[in-house]
């Protein structure tokens, strides 16, 4: 049994619900969607450290699929574990809910982070995001180039179709400093080694990670990680996950996918993308209402990881931290769970 630590508004809002009464499912579904990354973080993180990135994933996934049964929503997949044939579960065009309510269109990963997870490392997550139907990109399970940055830029500060350097200058003239003083976060991968040296050669400071680079580009809108900038190459999925988080807190984004072969391009036409040049900007990626959620599975910048703990009363209780965002209200909402352990 889990409790969440809410406000006494929302907790009216829950003993209030009606069928039918919009309004008070939106609101609600905010919190139902803390209830669904707590799920998979807390059953992931049974698995820290353990070196079994598989199942890892697994427990998360399974979790996130049984906390979705019960919702009174509508829901379909779009982003998810892979195609119906590569995943027996959330797989991209599975329908989740109980198949009433408002059909929302869902993007999710489980487990961001299935090596950190598995290596005790910083910044494992379990993030989804939520959306009215046809407000998130259907994007298929490739690589995109990703380019972000924070709020309170000029809009069109960053352009994809401009190199590396010519952005960061961009945005060190809109924030008033050298193009020294920015700091630029990219995924530590052979692939960004020239992205990384044309970075330092302008003198930037390069903040690399070794995965999760959901939390790479949210960590854009907080202050206190002093980066300024996300640079480089991830899978598409999270950039949909990460373009749903910016849309809630502000910040700009571009991405384009990349395709390493022909089966790649003709997956991505089944999903409806034909301009596979293209360069998208941040409501391409996300529109409308979103709601992004994510519960911490090991500690990070963001948040912190699933702990054990034992109460006075000798009880064992898993405790969470869960951030919760919706665009149109710019509601950040930070929620601590306690969850008994059976």
């Amino acid at each position: 049994m889990n409790t969440t630590h809410e406000t006494p508004e929302d907790t009216d809002v829950l003993a209030h619900k009606e069928p039918g009464d919009d309004n008070a499912i939106e609101r609600v579904l905010v919190l139902e969607m803390v209830r669904v990354v707590e799920a998979a973080a807390v059953a992931a993180a049974q698995l820290v450290g353990r070196g079994d990135e598989k199942a890892a994933d697994a427990a998360a996934v399974a979790a996130m699929r049984r906390a979705f049964d019960s919702l009174y929503i509508d829901g379909t997949v779009v982003i998810g574990e892979g195609e119906r044939d590569e995943a027996p579960m959330l797989y991209i065009g599975e329908k989740v809910g109980i198949g009433k309510g408002p059909k929302i269109d869902i993007a999710l990963d489980p487990l961001e982070g299935t090596t950190i997870t598995a290596k005790a490392g910083p910044n494992a997550l379990a993030v989804l995001a939520a959306a009215e139907e046809g407000c998130l990109l259907n994007a298929p399970d490739v690589y995109m180039d990703k380019l972000a940055v924070g709020p309170g830029y000029p809009e069109g500060v960053i352009d994809l179709a401009k190199s590396p350097s010519d952005n960061v200058r961009a945005v060190a003239a809109a924030k008033g400093v050298e193009p020294g003083r920015i700091n630029v976060c990219v995924l530590d991968r052979p692939r960004h080694a020239e992205l990384i040296a044309e970075l330092r050669e302008l003198g930037c400071g390069v903040v690399l990670i070794g995965d999760g680079d959901v939390a790479g580009v949210i960590a854009v809108t907080d202050e206190d990680t002093t980066i300024d900038m996300y640079m480089g190459q991830g899978g598409a999925p999270e950039g949909v996950l990460a373009a749903a988080a910016l849309r809630c807190v502000g910040g700009q984004f571009n991405a384009r996918l990349v395709f390493r072969n022909e089966d790649e391009k003709a997956r991505a036409k089944k999903w409806g993308i034909t301009d596979l040049n293209r360069i998208y900007k941040l409501e391409d990626l996300a529109k409308g209402d979103c709601i992004f959620a994510a519960t911490g599975v090991t500690d990070g910048s963001l948040l912190e990881g699933v702990k054990r703990r034992r109460k006075p009363t000798g009880e064992t209780i898993m405790t969470t931290q869960s951030v919760v965002m919706r665009a149109s209200s710019g509601t950040v909402r930070w929620v601590k769970g306690e969850h008994r352990v059976d």
